[in-house]
């Protein structure tokens, strides 16, 4: 399976949209692939604005809070913004009980997580 075929990465009003195409984000090899791409990415092009977005996931490994974490800071460090889309309950939970809906900002849809980041 190739990286591209787990996470699309698009470019909405000049931000990037990273999306996934599986409800669950499990297992070493998946997400290797989904960390390097994202990771990959984020520092080669080095985007100001950036929404990961996780409609219709349903479940992930807790490896990707590592992953979010460090997409965060990298965002940061070029003095850009990460947030988050598309969050279910049940992952929600698990970002308040980590405390890192401390530092991550959520919003229910892509679309408003676009506009949030442009200041629309």
């Amino acid at each position: 399976m190739e990286p591209k075929d787990l996470v699309n990465i698009e470019t909405i009003s000049d931000v990037t949209v990273a999306s996934f195409n599986a409800s669950s984000i499990c297992g070493v090899e998946r997400f290797e692939l989904i960390s390097n791409r994202l990771r990959g990415y984020v520092q080669e092009n080095k985007p100001a604005r950036l929404v990961v977005d996780f409609n219709g996931v349903k479940f992930f490994s807790s490896q990707m809070l590592g992953l979010l974490v460090d997409l965060w800071r990298k965002t940061g460090q070029v003095n850009g913004k990460m947030l988050i889309s598309g969050i279910n309950p049940q992952l929600g939970r698990v970002f308040k009980i980590t405390n890192l809906d401390k530092i991550f900002q959520f919003y229910p849809d892509r679309d408003q997580a676009v506009k949030a980041i442009c200041g629309i």
